[in-house]
């Protein structure tokens, strides 16, 4: 059996799906759970199984849809009925390197007081073209402090032992539709040690119907809930206070180009 599952949200992106499935390049054998949160473009199964021979695929769908937050929360649910020791987290379209969580998993091996452990990103658009790399810190101390300026992990990098879901048990539903992730990492540094490999092992599709741009304001709205959820007196909760509200009032390609220019 599989140590590691890899849990996937989809959406109306069954193109993306299946190159997110191609590109899992790994020796050993890895589960995945798909939720389909009532797309209209359903995951064509047959392919999707015919691409990853590796390991068991199973796909559930909702009825109708209901946010992201839900379909990942659906993930977990799966996953807490199976005996996983790791769990990953993808979305349709990212593009994994070789070997991706072979490295995340013996580093997790090797530093068994890591919990969680995420990696670099590199975004590009929709046509593949580069647009800048994502580098949070790596070390656990600067992560928590960060934190509170944006979320220090690029989700589908993740990859975190089951274990936590004993402790933090899904994402927040009440930020189903936007910044659940940066609610769950919060809540997750709050109890466990967690880290970044140094090394860009994913690409990231910034794509203009993500819900980082169909959906900003509604993002950074929650994302500013949230800070203050977890406010306390300190440099970077007010820092990040404050550049969050100024974020709300500028659009995913104007912060989007800034990145481009000096990341």
């Amino acid at each position: 059996m599989s140590e590691l599952i890899i849990t996937i949200p989809h959406y109306n992106n069954p193109t993306g799906l299946l190159q997110t499935i191609e590109s899992i390049d790994e020796e050993f054998l890895i589960d995945i759970i798909i939720v389909d949160d009532g797309s209209n473009k359903k995951p064509n199964e047959k392919l999707i199984r015919s691409k990853h021979k590796k390991g068991n695929i199973t796909l559930k769908y909702l009825i109708q849809n209901q946010g992201v937050g839900i379909a990942a929360n659906e993930c977990l649910s799966f996953v807490k009925k199976g005996s996983y020791k790791y769990v990953a987290r993808l979305d349709a379209g990212d593009i994994c390197y070789k070997d991706k969580f072979k490295k995340q998993i013996n580093f997790l091996d090797s530093n068994p007081e890591i919990k969680l452990v995420g990696t670099w990103a590199r975004v590009v658009d929709t046509n593949n073209t580069f647009l800048y790399n994502i580098k949070h810190p790596v070390e656990n101390n600067s992560i928590k402090k960060n934190m509170f300026l944006n979320s220090m992990f690029v989700n589908p990098t993740v990859v975190f032992c089951s274990s936590i879901l004993d402790v933090v048990t899904e994402y927040p539903e009440k930020y189903r539709h936007a910044a659940q992730d940066y609610a769950f990492f919060f809540k997750v540094i709050k109890h466990f040690k967690c880290a970044n490999l140094p090394e860009v092992l994913l690409d990231y599709i910034s794509d203009e119907n993500s819900i980082s741009t169909k959906k900003r304001k509604l993002q950074v709205k929650n994302r500013i809930k949230i800070i203050m959820e977890n406010f306390n007196l300190g440099i970077y909760p007010i820092y990040g206070l404050l550049r969050s509200v100024i974020l709300y009032f500028f659009s995913r390609s104007t912060t989007s180009f800034v990145k481009k220019k000096f990341m």
